[in-house]
């Protein structure tokens, strides 16, 4: 392998909390096609399940043809097109997407009453089934990020023949053990909740995760004022904002696909060594949830690896925020 760095800056302070990029919507991509597959899969910890796996397919049919996966609050509506003009959730990377053909799922268990552990490798063979129903052809390349880098390492491992290129992107081939054990304080926090019929537990849980998305420094440059008293208690200046993150994670989720996907992740694992095709590993030198030493060691591993390190104050969330520095990298590994 090769071991590459290329350090980028930070832009100015980040907008309010965001699940999707809050971008402009150019001119939507004109060529688009959405709808659903139903076949049975052989679930790593379930068994063979019947699914049904939702997917969009935008961009010219004679363009290259790329796999794109987000994080677990992620969606198959991955830009503006004709049929949904609505901004997808990485609209802030569509100028370079539009040069692609690009297909996406939305997540086995986010809301299709699937209530099993999940593994990145199900995902993985949700994608193959679609591709296969499709008649698609060689993947361009798969471009994850976060969860969907995961998945990502999985699907390269299980099916090298259908790919000629992976970019990973600040997920990598295990989950880190203190990332793990924050996500199990999440779960139990939803799982409080539901217990009482409190979907606040949700909520909560989501500002919590908020906290390991982002970073100290950008907090202490975005909420520096002083604690306040009001209404007879203390206040901290960030609490609107986490507050405004757990409510909006109650219109993306419900408590059993928060649990399960949160599940999905700590199930994780690939060894580098089964990631045979081209890779390109993204790292966030401030990423708290998946540290750049953990993206180096994959990078080292993997049979045919390089790692870019970008420099950022958004940590985890930064290939939500740092728009021009993964543009740029996403050209550096594409367009190899």
């Amino acid at each position: 392998m090769s071991l590459v760095a290329a350090l980028q800056v930070s832009p100015p302070p980040a907008s309010p909390c965001t699940y999707a990029v809050a971008s402009p919507v150019e001119t939507p991509v004109d060529v688009a096609e959405r709808g659903e597959h139903a076949c049975t899969l052989a679930l790593r910890h379930a068994g063979r399940r019947p699914v049904r796996v939702r997917w969009e397919l935008c961009g010219p049919a004679d363009a290259p043809l790329l796999v794109v996966a987000g994080g677990i609050s992620a969606h198959r509506h991955v830009i503006a097109h004709d049929r949904d003009g609505a901004a997808g959730w990485w609209q802030a990377q569509a100028g370079l997407l539009r040069r692609f053909r690009v297909l996406a799922i939305d997540w086995l268990g986010d809301g299709d009453g699937l209530d099993v552990p999940l593994d990145s490798a199900d995902q993985a063979d949700a994608i193959a089934v679609v591709l296969d129903a499709l008649q698609l052809p060689e993947l361009h390349a798969f471009v994850g990020a976060s969860y969907g880098a995961m998945v990502g390492l999985q699907f390269a491992a299980k099916y090298p023949q259908r790919l000629a290129s992976l970019v990973a992107i600040s997920g990598a081939h295990r989950a880190h053990p203190w990332s793990s054990a924050l996500r199990s304080v999440q779960r139990k926090i939803v799982a409080l909740g539901a217990a009482n019929d409190d979907p606040g537990g949700l909520a909560l849980a989501r500002q919590l995760a908020m906290l390991s998305y982002r970073t100290p420094k950008e907090f202490a440059e975005r909420f520096a004022a002083p604690v306040e008293v009001r209404d007879d208690r203390a206040e901290c200046p960030a609490e609107p904002y986490l507050e405004a993150c757990g409510q909006r994670a109650l219109t993306r989720f419900d408590a059993v696909a928060y649990r399960r996907l949160s599940e999905s992740i700590d199930l994780h694992r690939v060894e580098p060594e089964a990631v045979r095709v081209p890779l390109s590993v993204v790292a966030i030198d401030s990423d708290l949830l998946v540290p750049r030493e953990d993206l180096a060691e994959l990078a080292v591993r993997a049979p045919d690896a390089w790692l870019q390190v970008i420099a950022s104050r958004y940590g985890h969330d930064a290939f939500l925020k740092e728009t021009a520095a993964i543009a740029a990298a996403l050209h550096a590994a594409l367009d190899a």
